[in-house]
């Protein structure tokens, strides 16, 4: 006979590690994401993979750091960025990361995992708003203005 297995009793829990006012309620461009994002990432000297996700009315309900990368890179994979938003049962999200190099240009890696994470999102029902890349200054890119998502 084969032993028995344990089975682990489990459950998932949001929990609330602080926060922060900002002064745009509803999120309708690019450029009010970035002033949130710019705001809860600062000016890290390695890449960082941040989700913000949203309500119904474009509101922003939460922003979670997805992952702390090198200098060139952050892993971005989609169960990690939607975990998150299903358990906010987030409506929509918008996923933004730096470029400690200044230059906002995004890489095939950036395109590519933008196309796996919408293909993600068709399938549990949110929608992916924008990839957004933060440059040095006041330089970004909107994936969704450039029309690569």
């Amino acid at each position: 006979m084969t032993p028995a297995k344990r089975v682990q009793i489990v459950s998932l829990k949001l929990v609330k590690e602080g926060s922060f006012l900002y002064n745009i309620r509803k999120l309708d461009s690019p450029e009010a994401a970035v002033q949130l994002f710019r705001e809860f990432i600062g000016t890290p000297d390695r890449e960082v993979a941040v989700l913000l996700c949203l309500d119904t009315r474009n509101q922003p309900m939460s922003v979670q750091t997805i992952s702390v990368g090198s200098l060139s890179s952050s892993i971005m994979h989609p169960r990690e960025i939607l975990k998150l938003a299903v358990l906010q049962s987030a409506a929509s999200i918008i996923v933004c990361h730096n470029h400690p190099s200044g230059d906002p240009d995004p890489s095939r890696e950036d395109r590519d995992v933008t196309g796996r994470l919408h293909e993600a999102c068709e399938i549990l029902g949110i929608k992916l708003l924008d990839h957004i890349i933060l440059g040095d200054e006041k330089r970004y890119v909107s994936l969704k203005e450039r029309q690569l998502m």
